[in-house]
């Protein structure tokens, strides 16, 4: 029985992911979501190439060119400024380079959100997880609490509590969102601790930290890459909420949220300065969700084929 449990290894994780990524190639919502993301993702690197003015720079004083319709060269359009592709913001600034720009706040903001909240959610369900008993309560009723609060509303209170700007914002949709991946983990881990293979280690002696980190975590961690990705749609989203709402992105950086908040007023006379960062906010989330769709497919075996 001994020498059984000691043959038994688990799945690795490197062939796990490797066939995820083989089998993203063969799901159509992977494949348009990779595609739509490698163009934001392409746009936020290169955006200072692709803008023909700086994000900040003002060109006009303010309020000369608002109503100004978006125009392209190859359109010929008889507009007084058709360098400007989606005309003048209401600061007489390059709209469509502030859009570009915004990209990188958008997806700086949504990775950091969701990478601290998954590093702490993590730690914490895997020790809730594999310890269980006190610790496993005392960890999850903290985390309930969390989420007894509706998200967007426990974010806008931390972010007042710590002040408006980027960075507190990140840091509140973090602590908004770490019980989600606690939860998430914890589960994975009660069912992988009574794998064979942990039996095995726990009669060899192996230590708790290294059993923890080297052969629980990259088994359980499946379900937390899915839910990793598709929350950073969601993180994208929030983060546009609070900076629409002043508790964001901070002017004149630019952001696609707080874009939003800037030309609300302008919706029924410059509605194309409402209309292209709200497309831009909807381009992110979706290519998210359709990744996170894909990776969800791809890496849960009752949906192989």
């Amino acid at each position: 029985m001994t020498d059984a449990l000691l043959r038994q290894e688990p799945a690795p994780v490197g062939g796990l992911l490797r066939k995820a990524v083989g089998d993203l190639r063969h799901k159509r919502s992977a494949q348009v979501g990779l595609a739509m993301l490698g163009l934001v993702v392409t746009v936020a690197i290169l955006a200072p190439l692709i803008a023909p003015y700086g994000p900040k720079q003002v060109l006009f004083d303010a309020g000369v060119a608002p109503r100004q319709s978006p125009c392209v060269h190859l359109l010929g359009c008889a507009d007084e400024l058709p360098q400007h592709i989606l005309g003048i913001d209401g600061n007489g600034r390059d709209f469509f380079s502030r859009l570009v720009y915004g990209t990188r706040a958008s997806l700086l903001a949504g990775f950091a959100a969701v990478s601290f909240a998954v590093v702490v959610g993590a730690t914490l369900g895997l020790i809730a997880g594999f310890f269980g008993g006190l610790i496993d309560n005392l960890i999850m009723r903290v985390m309930d609490v969390l989420l007894a609060f509706p998200s967007l509303l426990l974010a806008i209170a931390v972010v007042v509590l710590l002040g408006p700007g980027l960075f507190n914002a990140i840091i509140a949709i973090s602590i908004v969102t770490i019980p989600i991946y606690a939860r998430i983990v914890r589960a994975s881990v009660l069912q992988v601790r009574e794998q064979d293979f942990i039996t095995a280690d726990r009669a060899l002696g192996v230590r708790v930290w290294r059993m923890l980190w080297h052969r629980v975590f990259p088994n359980s961690m499946t379900a937390l890459v899915v839910a990793a990705t598709l929350g950073i749609a969601s993180a994208v989203l929030d983060i546009a909420g609070l900076s629409f709402l002043g508790l964001g992105t901070q002017p004149p950086t630019p952001e696609w949220g707080s874009m939003l908040a800037e030309e609300r007023n302008q919706v029924f006379t410059a509605p194309h300065l409402v209309f292209f960062p709200g497309i831009a906010i909807m381009w992110n989330v979706l290519a998210f969700n359709l990744l996170g769709d894909g990776l969800r497919d791809a890496l849960d075996p009752r949906l192989a084929k």
